[in-house]
């Protein structure tokens, strides 16, 4: 499946939303999740090749020609108009996914597979609880679009500076608390301080917790040993990794949440 670009757009210094259309989002059907995705692949340069092609083939290819998969979630789906909305967080010309998008033109294409999930709120817990960094910002958005108004839903998102903040509807129940890296002495615990300083609503409530490895681990670990949490019902899962490429941090990844494990 693939799709074209159509619209490009600048949300922050460190975020561009392309939204893509096209004949070959036919096929695309949309999940229950809301934080789903699809696996896009990013061709290099010199490739032979372009989308839509057949994926097992260019596999085979040498490394240099080979595409580089990269998950990414979807952060709106329009049904009537089927056109399908990614944000991609940029790190300047670093990575495969942010630099293809810095150099995105209208028609170029992106193919893919997908999309698949596995979280959306619980409907049952009396609030929500959401936390993650720019990589989580697509997921915790539709997510809070889903939860009602009229239900308490608190929200961390740590991000560079307020330039890098994203707009998204909410309610004055969806308590949106946005967290600067450079506002704090260790922006590695930034978002853990921020949830441990936050008092918190009675009642039990629903987990979503995503982004960076170890920033997401030591939350996770906060939770359990402090509120007890059921973390087989809860939502929470390392993104990416400080200092690894992509390649690097899927190499460890299985691992490494083996030893999370050993956290409860």
């Amino acid at each position: 499946m693939f799709g074209e670009v159509e619209e490009i757009s600048i949300l922050s210094p460190s975020m561009i939303r392309i939204v893509l259309g096209g004949d070959g989002l036919d096929g695309f059907t949309v999940t229950d999740y809301t934080d789903q995705y699809v696996n896009a692949y990013f061709i290099p340069e010199n490739a032979s090749y372009s989308p839509p092609f057949e994926l097992e083939e260019v596999r085979s290819l040498g490394d240099d020609q080979r595409p580089r998969p990269r998950r990414f979630t979807v952060r709106k789906w329009d049904s009537d108009t089927r056109r399908l909305t990614i944000d991609f967080v940029t790190h300047g010309d670093q990575g495969y996914a942010g630099a293809w998008a810095q150099k995105a033109q209208i028609g170029d294409r992106l193919q893919f597979k997908g999309p698949n999930g596995g979280y959306k709120p619980d409907m049952k817990a009396d609030w929500h609880l959401l936390a993650g960094d720019e990589s989580a910002i697509s997921a915790i958005s539709a997510s809070v679009e889903s939860i009602p108004e009229t239900k308490t839903c608190l929200v961390f998102l740590v991000v560079d500076g307020p330039e890098n903040r994203i707009k998204f509807t909410s309610s004055h129940l969806h308590q949106i608390k946005w967290v600067y890296r450079s506002a704090v002495l260790d922006p590695d615990l930034a978002l853990l301080e921020a949830i441990k300083s936050q008092e918190f609503p009675a009642g039990e409530f629903d987990i979503f917790i995503h982004g960076e490895a170890s920033e997401v681990r030591n939350i996770r670990k906060y939770f359990i040993s402090e509120y007890e949490i059921n973390i087989e019902s809860a939502s929470i899962s390392p993104y990416w990794r400080r200092d690894h490429t992509d390649e690097a941090w899927r190499s460890i990844k299985k691992q490494w949440l083996a030893d999370q494990e050993m956290d409860i």
